[in-house]
């Protein structure tokens, strides 16, 4: 379970947090990104080892750690890995006061009016369980939404608010991410219907209970202000999207009381063939990039 000064940080420190949890289908690209091509590794094995030391490479450097990033979002084998001889997220929350989460969907299913759900999620019940006793703070869950459905929209809201009580129950914090395609035809349009969704499923929700939300920047400045200061959410965070680290940061300057949560717009300008102080010194200009869009605002 999540102590009071991890849940503190997460809540109300100005900061933003890393999403270092690309999964099995986006983990080429990223690798790709990083300059390691395709014919460097063969299988599974050897793509999710090459992504772990690249994760460690940027949890390790010196920019990373709690004046800026509070949090992490972990792969579930990064979460089971090690990093300078410890297990990850003991090493981010005891060596760089950087809070753990864990990303737990399983990815998504066909799109269906115009929405993906999550495919279902086997055994997460053991999966929060062996989460809480590595001292990992909360979770995270991706659907995404490339239409203004009501319906596809109603559905991918109600399934992520099923599976965070799920959550909750465990003594962790849920982030809910109905991210909205930034290819979206009517990418404004998706997101009123998602406003109000989400209003409606925050509002039925027990008291004392609090998720997070992980949302793209919307094209209305501020639109989920109500949101932010809902009673049962903790924070706000927003996705990058495919947006460049130098978009992204433009638009959330233009929303207020929202963080960052980047992945891609984080690590762009980290290359493998780097050497250290080079992979340093792009690491920490990134962070600082991301953490002033993230706590001034126009």
């Amino acid at each position: 379970m999540a102590d009071t000064t991890m849940m503190a940080q997460v809540a109300e420190k100005g900061g933003f947090i890393a999403a270092l949890d690309q999964s099995g289908g986006s983990t080429p690209g990223a690798l790709r990104l990083y300059g390691i091509p395709d014919s460097a590794y063969s299988g599974d094995a050897e793509m999710f080892k090459l992504m772990h030391e690249m994760r460690v490479r940027i949890m390790t450097a010196p920019a990373f750690n709690g004046d800026k990033v509070i949090a992490a979002i972990l792969f579930e084998a990064t979460m089971d890995g090690q990093a300078q001889g410890k297990p990850v997220p003991a090493f981010l929350w005891e060596d760089r006061g950087v809070v753990p989460f864990l990303k737990v969907d399983k990815g998504l299913e066909a799109e269906k009016d115009g929405v993906s759900l999550m495919k279902p999620i086997p055994a997460l019940d053991a999966l929060l369980a062996h989460a809480a006793t590595l001292g990992v703070a909360g979770t995270k869950m991706r659907s995404v939404i490339n239409l203004p459905s009501s319906e596809g929209i109603a559905a991918v809201v109600r399934q992520q608010f099923e599976v965070a009580a799920q959550i909750a129950g465990h003594g962790l914090m849920p982030i809910i991410e109905p991210e909205v395609s930034i290819k979206s035809p009517d990418k404004a349009g998706a997101e009123a219907i998602l406003l109000t969704e989400l209003t409606k499923s925050l509002d039925a929700l027990p008291d004392g209970r609090q998720v997070m939300l992980k949302l793209t920047i919307p094209d209305v400045p501020d639109l989920y202000a109500p949101l932010i200061r809902h009673r049962h959410v903790a924070r706000v965070v927003a996705l990058s999207g495919g947006y460049s680290r130098a978009d992204a940061c433009k638009r959330l300057i233009a929303n207020h009381d929202m963080i960052a949560s980047f992945s891609r717009a984080l690590t762009e300008d980290l290359k493998h063939s780097m050497d250290d102080a080079a992979f340093d010194a792009a690491l920490a200009a990134s962070i600082d990039e991301i953490y002033q869009a993230s706590i001034h605002k126009t």
